[in-house]
């Protein structure tokens, strides 16, 4: 009998020290995260363009590729990457859209304009309306900008959609002028982004039963 105590003894250090193990495996394994995500759609999400000259203005639209954003709704910390695709640039004119994708763009050499998110700031409500910024950075034609943008957020159930407008001046950061001897066009490219996607929260994460 006081064997049997003895060599149970022994054992329960071990298995106190296995179910620790399993325990951080398990925390840590795929099906659980202690990010937020946001899953952006991009059959559902469009990005408009806004330029305007002397004579009328110009609307046209680029693509979503994807979006994909992690944040650690405790202090705002984030992560991922939006990709729009600079060749899907369309203003409805061939030959306006052929000098802004070869001259301006130049989109052959720089497929994509990518948002990086570094830090959310406010908190999205897991339910119903809520209003955040983001800090990230803008890249696009090969150089980097700092830029914060401005969601309203609407959920519903997992279903998120947001929106934001901003601006961007293409000479300022290194684009060619698409103004001509005859035509002059605005400083800025208004942009404006409606998405919709689907929002993973904490509260119903799932984990790996093993």
């Amino acid at each position: 009998m006081g064997d049997r105590v003895h060599r149970r003894a022994k054992i329960t250090p071990v298995f106190s020290t296995v179910l620790a193990l399993y325990s951080v495996l398990a925390f840590s394994s795929p099906g659980f995260s202690e990010d937020d995500v946001v899953q952006l759609d991009p059959a559902k999400t469009t990005v408009d363009f806004t330029l305007g000259d002397v004579l009328h203005t110009v609307h046209g639209t680029f693509r979503l590729k994807s979006g994909l954003i992690h944040f650690d709704p405790a202090n705002g910390a984030a992560s991922g990457d939006v990709v729009i695709d600079a060749t899907s640039g369309d203003s409805g004119n061939h030959t306006r859209d052929h000098k802004m994708h070869k001259e301006i763009l130049e989109s052959e050499r720089y497929p994509t304009i990518e948002f990086l998110p570094k830090r959310v700031l406010g908190r999205v409500a897991p339910e119903g309306a809520s209003q955040v910024r983001v800090e990230g950075t803008f890249r696009m034609h090969g150089a980097d900008h700092e830029l914060t943008l401005a969601f309203p957020v609407q959920v519903a159930g997992d279903r998120l959609n947001t929106s934001t407008h901003f601006e961007v001046p293409y000479e300022a950061w290194g684009l060619k002028n698409p103004s001509t001897l005859f035509l002059r066009v605005s400083q800025d490219v208004q942009i404006d982004v409606h998405a919709v996607g689907t929002l993973t929260t904490q509260a119903n994460s799932t984990r790996i039963s093993h």
